[in-house]
């Protein structure tokens, strides 16, 4: 997976383009951008919140089962010094599915690939090329 972000007329804005998808990241009004798309850190809790609900509508598919529609919201608190990133991630099941359908959506939950990914170890290989 790749994703190139460029920089926009000299501001925070940036178009960023991922397989033949473009979308704009921008830093809100309070830290110096225009507000015209989601902050990277924003971007983070897209991550985690759409993960989580296309991985369980997609388990849940393959089983055959009728989940309705699942809503998982995330909120996202960065690392403050003397405290960790926090994510707290509330998925919404409706009523109707079956308590061990529900607790098995929630395992399942806890296995999507952003999910793993903040939790396990992460590796950076970092390099300059000039242009």
């Amino acid at each position: 997976m790749k994703a190139t972000a460029r920089r926009e007329g000299g501001t925070f804005k940036h178009t960023v383009r991922v397989r033949d998808h473009e979308m704009t990241i921008d830093e809100p009004l309070d830290t110096g951008g225009n507000d015209s798309g989601p902050s990277p850190q924003e971007l983070l809790a897209v991550s985690l919140a759409s993960c989580t609900a296309i991985t369980m509508e997609m388990y849940a598919q393959r089983k055959g089962w009728d989940v309705g529609d699942i809503v998982v919201d995330v909120n996202y608190e960065p690392a403050q010094r003397g405290s960790p990133t926090r994510f707290e991630m509330v998925i919404k099941i409706p009523k109707e599915v079956p308590d061990d359908t529900r607790e098995r959506l929630m395992q399942i939950a806890a296995k999507c690939p952003v999910h793993r990914t903040l939790e396990g170890e992460v590796m950076f290989d970092e390099r300059v090329e000039l242009v």
